[in-house]
């Protein structure tokens, strides 16, 4: 805390700036994290479209998705448990990759299927929700 008067307008001014900052670091974060798992859609998707790593562009795309990935990944974890933040990743990734799967490729969009993609999209919701704003 500042000294009253000069570096912070109220006391405790500095206390609450401290709370918003980090609000706003897990915030962040979390976006981080969405494009992070977004991302590992995209080259698990761009893997098929690779041919075994016989194309050049679409490996060379495949393979910058990885890596962004990663590093969106890494960003967020210094902000969020590294097990949540695994397991969003992990989770938007399966979702995504199956969904596209579904719709891009013709796999099978069985009942179970559809109601174990479902579990696992709600599985990711609770997981966020109950993570609340760990270590802020």
């Amino acid at each position: 805390m500042g000294r009253p008067g000069r570096d912070a307008p109220y006391p405790g001014m500095a206390r609450r700036r401290i709370h918003v900052d980090n609000t706003w670091r897990c915030v962040v974060a979390w976006i981080l994290l969405t494009a992070a798992g977004l991302l590992e859609v995209g080259w698990a998707i761009g893997l098929k479209y690779t041919e075994g790593f016989t194309r050049l562009v679409p490996s060379l795309l495949t393979g910058s998705a990885i890596v962004a990935s990663m590093v969106l990944l890494g960003l967020a974890a210094r902000e969020l448990p590294i097990g949540t933040a695994s397991g969003i990743w992990v989770g938007i990734g399966a979702v995504g990759a199956t969904v596209l799967g579904i719709a891009l490729f013709r796999e099978p969009a069985t009942a179970g299927r559809i109601f174990f993609l479902a579990l696992l999209a709600v599985s990711l919701v609770g997981l966020k929700l109950t993570s609340g704003n760990v270590g802020h």
